[in-house]
């Protein structure tokens, strides 16, 4: 087995259980290995800190499949991670008959690079890393034990895979192509285009978040900003909404939220408004004409990709979640989110603080927000956290 040593010093993360090696961490490799190759990890003193899979392209010179260096990986390994992935989704109670479910949450689930969300009795696969490219066959197979789906689509064409050095793959795995995908999230039906959506075709790790607009829906006038297909609109309408306004800048998106309000007829259309624009410009115009609402909805997509760009990204934030303190009505809610890993809980904080402050809103926080529980967070893993939101009144 070829092996990878680590500079003096450079233990300590993998040893605190962090799944990521970084290449200036990494001393030397002693032997041969191919991109997503299994190696022995060892620290400066010989001493064996577990197995790892190796990128000769990536800055994350190698992602740890296991801490223990004496388990073998291989396709028995990736069954068993996958059945305790998806048993550990069954055995939480909110998470009960969902149709639309996260089953493998990559690092967090202790598959480095690997995601898979299940649609029905179709499940879609996202490979984002070398080592989970490499395995692709034994994951699909382990995917089909633990769930029974009928298909498995693969989505693989993240940003992600071009830092490890791969090609966008898409396409069926296994059980064929899969047809039209509807999925019914608390009583709200939903078109998912596992294609050519967002991520693995929707957003999942909202769920929870689209609940709770909808329990605070009701009587209020809701503007959504970010809107997409309208997940959190629809809601908001089922919880009884006055009226809601949705702004997206993808002509596509909004074409899918009116498919998705139409396959839902026991809610109004008459009191939903869709609105092809760019958000920031149309924030400013909606101020300028004297509107205002009871609960806007910021969900922005991610600003900062990485730490690097979050002065770029502190400033975008700042500026919708301003716009949108201008806009409330006395008394009303702000439900702001942020999902850039660069910027983390406490700064995302005091951006909207600072928004607050500028346009002279009183606010409090009633609730911090986060990812659906199918999106768990290893704790020696925080930058699993990446989605982070905060309700506030004002």
């Amino acid at each position: 087995m070829t092996e990878l040593i680590l500079k003096p010093g450079k233990e300590r993360s993998v040893m605190r259980r962090h799944p990521w090696i970084f290449e200036g961490a990494v001393a030397h490799l002693k032997g041969r290995a191919r991109t997503g190759d299994t190696v022995d990890v060892l620290a400066d003193n010989g001493r064996p800190l577990g197995r790892a899979a190796f990128s000769p392209h990536s800055q994350i010179r190698a992602r740890m499949w296991s801490f223990d260096a004496e388990e073998t990986i291989d396709h028995a390994f990736f069954k068993r991670r996958v059945a305790a992935s998806v048993a550990a989704r069954a055995a939480l109670p909110e998470l009960s008959g969902q149709q639309g479910l996260r089953l493998v949450h990559g690092e967090s689930d202790g598959l480095p690079g690997v995601i898979a969300d299940r649609y029905g009795d179709t499940a879609v696969l996202q490979l984002n890393s070398a080592g989970a490219e490499k395995w692709r066959d034994a994951l699909v197979t382990a995917l089909v034990q633990a769930t029974g789906c009928a298909r498995v689509f693969e989505r693989s064409d993240s940003d992600v895979r071009g830092l490890e050095g791969l090609e966008a793959k898409t396409g069926a795995l296994h059980g064929g192509e899969p047809g039209d995908i509807v999925i019914e999230e608390y009583g709200v039906r939903l078109e998912v285009d596992i294609r050519g959506g967002h991520k693995t075709g929707f957003y999942l790790d909202q769920r929870e978040n689209r609940l709770l607009a909808r329990q605070l829906a009701a009587g209020r006038s809701v503007l959504n900003c970010f809107c997409y297909t309208g997940g959190f609109s629809l809601q908001a309408l089922a919880g009884g909404a006055t009226s809601v306004l949705s702004i997206d800048s993808s002509g596509p998106a909004l074409e899918g939220a009116r498919r998705n309000l139409a396959l839902n007829p026991q809610l109004s259309a008459k009191r939903a408004e869709w609105r092809d624009a760019d958000v920031f410009e149309e924030l400013r115009a909606l101020k300028k004409a004297g509107a205002r609402f009871d609960f806007i909805i910021l969900d922005p997509p991610k600003f900062a990709p990485s730490a690097a760009h979050a002065d770029r990204a502190a400033r975008a934030y700042k500026d919708i979640n301003l716009l949108g303190f201008r806009l409330l009505n006395p008394g009303g809610l702000l439900m702001s989110y942020s999902c850039s890993g660069g910027i983390g809980v406490e700064l995302f904080q005091k951006i909207v603080a600072g928004a607050a402050a500028d346009a002279g809103a009183d606010a409090r926080i009633l609730r911090r927000l986060a990812a659906a529980p199918d999106h768990p967070v290893a704790l020696a893993f925080p930058e699993g956290e990446y989605l982070k939101g905060l309700l506030c009144a004002i």
